[in-house]
């Protein structure tokens, strides 16, 4: 098309990865920018004044920032692979998930990695969103059923490497088969579609940096 699209991010983060994974599903070209967060470009902070924060997609040299929304925008944008469904029901319902993992997930799985203190009570509450979770899969392959969609991308963290990486560094059993079965087969089917495992971070990588970050047992 001969758009200009350029992308803002971190390589290993799963909130910049989500926009690529939008972006590559779509079959849409990018320039991606990896950016220090220690010392962050003049142009991120042009584009993304606001919350100085990555993921910021530019588009014919206008920026959207946040990456849910960046999703929503490419969505709209190019037309081919469908992010969201286009029935309003299972569209609303869609966003309710995403939000739901954005704003309960998350945070409790970061929970989890903040010292050892209360560290098994973290590893529940964390557990009991991943179950919620879990359940809405009802024996579906990805949550808008055969094919990846919004939710499984912006549960990107849960499915891809993220969270396997975390726990094992930390010695942390959460999203295990026992526990969670039907969240780890979908794990399984998000990291080996062709277009996932494209853009995924490479784990030695991640891994590396999780040790650094929280440190580990040899």
């Amino acid at each position: 098309m001969g758009e200009e699209v350029k992308l803002f991010g971190v390589w290993g983060s799963p909130f910049s990865k989500r926009v690529e994974m939008a972006l590559k599903l779509k079959g849409v070209e990018y320039d991606f920018f990896d950016e220090d967060l220690q010392n962050k470009s003049e142009l991120l902070l042009k584009y993304n004044p606001v919350h100085k924060k990555i993921p910021v997609l530019v588009h014919k040299g206008k920026p959207i920032a946040e990456s849910a929304i960046i999703l929503e925008y490419i969505d709209e944008t190019w037309e081919g692979f469908a992010l969201l469904p286009k029935d309003p029901y299972q569209r609303a319902t869609a966003r309710f998930w995403a939000r739901f993992v954005e704003e309960k997930c998350m945070p409790a799985m970061f929970k989890c990695s903040v010292g050892t203190e209360d560290r098994e009570k973290a590893v529940e509450e964390a557990y009991e969103t991943l179950k919620l979770l879990e359940n809405e899969l009802k024996g579906k392959k990805f949550f808008g059923g055969e094919e990846i969609g919004f939710v499984d991308i912006v549960a990107d963290f849960i499915g891809g490497y993220w969270l396997r990486d975390f726990q094992e560094v930390v010695g942390m059993e959460l999203l295990t088969k026992e526990k969670l079965p039907k969240l780890c087969e979908w794990s399984d089917e998000f990291v080996n579609h062709a277009v996932i495992k494209e853009v995924l971070p490479p784990r030695d990588k991640l891994i590396a940096f999780f040790r650094t970050r929280f440190g580990s047992k040899p």
